[in-house]
């Protein structure tokens, strides 16, 4: 097999385009076109792209038929995300809080939201690991948050001193998203969006906060 049946064949084994070897390694699509098409015969670049073909510079280049043979080890989640400068955020099912003492425990983690870092630095107030991602249920919120949104809630605001600020929270052992109004005598109105719900007054001590809802995402 020739340098660019090799690559072709990696190409195919992993399901990738030209265009997608080429955006992992740095390189113009035409430039991945001509190694597989033999119009290049080597490539200074042919160590990253054998990385970017979980593979060898030796297999690409017919020194080994064995692909794996001294293949650099796929990288794991996390060294990705640094490489990439992104922070992976649990995502938290909040419908029902299971009563484990803390939010981790409290609330189902069902996976991870890779956010840029700078972005996030922008937008919260504390680190990324005082952040969490919930979707938002229901048409309570409406108009402003719809069912299946998007949210990102910041743990480290949990003292309500702005009012009607949208808020995550638990009152018994529902965990729900809603606007917070503090009343007189250190009750909560717990608030929905949509003017068919009624509010809740929630007494000190029965709702528990879970963070602030800083940023909310849809497809539109």
């Amino acid at each position: 097999m020739t340098l660019g049946e090799r690559i072709q064949a990696r190409m195919r084994k992993l399901g990738l385009s030209q265009s997608e070897v080429a955006r992992r390694v740095g390189l113009r699509q035409s430039t991945i076109n001509a190694l597989v098409n033999g119009d290049a015969q080597g490539s200074k670049h042919l160590h990253q792209i054998a990385r970017a073909l979980e593979t060898s510079s030796s297999f690409l280049l017919g020194e080994t038929d064995d692909p794996q043979e001294g293949a650099a080890p796929t990288p794991s989640a996390a060294v990705l995300a640094d490489q990439l400068n992104l922070a992976m955020i649990p995502e938290l099912r909040l419908g029902y809080s299971m009563g484990g003492g803390s939010i981790l425990d409290d609330y189902e983690v069902v996976g991870f939201r890779a956010f840029d870092r700078d972005w996030l630095r922008a937008v919260a107030r504390g680190g990324s690991d005082k952040l969490i991602v919930a979707t938002g249920e229901g048409d309570s919120m409406e108009p402003t948050l719809k069912d299946g949104d998007t949210v990102l809630i910041d743990m480290s605001q949990r003292d309500i001193t702005s009012q009607d600020r949208i808020w995550a929270l638990s009152y018994g052992d529902l965990g729900m998203i809603k606007r917070v109004r503090r009343q007189p005598g250190g009750t909560y109105r717990i608030m929905s969006d949509n003017p068919t719900v009624a509010p809740i007054d929630a007494a000190d001590g029965e709702m528990f906060v879970v963070g602030r809802v800083i940023w909310i995402g849809r497809r539109m």
